[in-house]
């Protein structure tokens, strides 16, 4: 058996390198000059050659809890030792009902019922099918158009990149799901460039809203998913007042209200979840990621009592033909449950929302650094958005990137944005060190 210590001897050839088609990734370049991570502990990976990286992103928005915690790990092993899988579909097995009861017990307000998958995208495309089959059970089964938001990310289903606004996602995928419109997204640095934590302007923009209503009539909308911090396009902030607004207008024409908290469930923005933040109640959560801190994948859907109710009102036999081979599995369960009570026992939501205030104020440190054109900032997430050069959209972001890595930490770089997003368990000389990196390689490039 190869174990992971022997990974790079397999692969620093390039011959080694050519199976893996790798994600998101520009493949030729990385293959050129790999980066690789073979051990991680904490708030640190290492790399194959021996120096220690620390991680200012939480691996990928998702080791909320850190890297290699005990607690996690064991109970993964424990699991793996006594029940390795167990089918979804007409049987079940303890975990799952355990980890939904404690899912529930987070979540805000009547979201009571729990749908489990397997990632952030499958739990999209849940949420866009039961927003589809709740108005058909209804009777109101031309309910069937989806408005998204420009810029917006939700996975990479069809589903997803439908409703979702990123358009380098969208453009090599065809026409995609028909019947889909768009908001336009908060972002204006015009008006809110280095604002700290929410934005002042653009709550009016939710009244976009009421024009695609108008445009396509409420009857033919089935729902509005929107992420309450928009973070894969560069950390996008909902401006004060606006989430608030489109509960007002959803509610009152009938439309189904998602938030996709794949990326700000579990601590993010010091709470269990940004909807609890924010004050406002929508009628599906999506939520991935945090839920296992990373560790196995697992995604699922919160839903309102109304809603599972309304399926549950029909025809008896299956209420919903929808599921995946690895609903629910045992070692995502057990990993969940594990992290659960991991984020109690150490109080992370709440050290989150402690550290918050510190990471603010060292993002906002930079204003002034050269190229720095916006700081946007709330709870343990920020942005550092970049002047583009001519011509050469995202390669100043790219670089700093490579650099900061180079240097010994890891940011994520999206377009000229860098986004940071460390886990819950950072300490604030980590803080200290991922910008004052951070404002060194900057600072160093043309």
């Amino acid at each position: 058996m190869t174990l992971l210590s022997d990974a790079p001897n397999l692969v620093r050839d390039r011959d080694g390198l050519e199976a893996f088609w790798m994600p998101f990734t520009a493949n030729r370049q990385f293959k050129s000059a790999p980066r690789l991570f073979v051990k991680a502990e904490g708030m640190y990976y290492t790399t194959d050659d021996g120096r220690r990286v620390l991680d200012g992103f939480a691996g990928l928005w998702c080791c909320n809890a850190g890297h290699c915690r005990k607690p996690i790990t064991e109970a993964i092993q424990k699991q793996a030792a006594v029940m390795d899988y167990a089918p979804a579909f007409q049987m079940g097995h303890p975990l799952a009902f355990e980890l939904a009861n404690r899912v529930v017990d987070l979540a805000p307000g009547k979201l009571d019922h729990v749908f489990f998958c397997n990632s952030g995208s499958e739990a999209v495309d849940t949420a866009l099918k039961i927003a589809l089959g709740y108005h058909r059970i209804r009777g109101e089964g031309a309910r069937m158009r989806l408005i998204g938001r420009e810029r917006g990310y939700h996975g990479v289903g069809f589903g997803g990149i439908s409703v979702g606004g990123i358009v380098a996602n969208r453009k090599m995928f065809g026409t995609m799901l028909t019947g889909v419109d768009h908001l336009p997204h908060t972002l204006d640095i015009e008006k809110n460039a280095f604002t700290r934590g929410q934005p002042e302007w653009g709550a009016h923009l939710a009244d976009e809203l009421e024009r695609l209503v108008a445009l396509h009539d409420a009857s033919t909308i089935a729902a509005v998913i929107v992420e309450p911090i928009a973070g894969s396009t560069g950390v996008i902030l909902p401006p004060r007042g606006y989430l608030q607004r489109l509960r007002e207008i959803t509610r009152k024409h009938g439309i189904l209200l998602i938030f996709d908290e794949v990326i700000t469930a579990f601590g993010r923005v010091g709470d269990a979840f940004a909807a609890d933040v924010y004050g406002v109640e929508p009628d599906m959560i999506t939520f991935a990621k945090g839920v296992t801190s990373g560790t196995v994948p697992m995604g699922g859907v919160l839903v309102s009592s109304e809603i599972y109710k309304a399926f549950m009102g029909g025809p008896a036999g299956i209420e919903l033909f929808h599921g995946y081979t690895y609903s629910a599995h045992p070692l995502a369960c057990a990993a969940g449950i594990a992290t659960l009570d991991l984020y109690e026992a150490e109080g992370l939501f709440e050290r989150a929302a402690k550290m918050a205030p510190k990471l603010e104020n060292a993002l906002h440190s930079l204003k002034g650094t050269k190229h720095v054109i916006d700081i946007r900032n709330d709870g343990l997430v920020g942005a550092v958005e970049l002047a583009p050069r001519e011509k050469a959209v995202g390669a100043r972001g790219f670089e700093a990137f490579l650099g900061c890595y180079e240097k010994g930490v890891l940011v994520r770089q999206t377009g000229d944005t860098i986004a940071i997003a460390p886990a819950l368990i950072v300490e604030e000389s980590q803080i200290d060190q991922i910008v004052s990196t951070l404002r060194e390689v900057v600072d160093s490039l043309a």
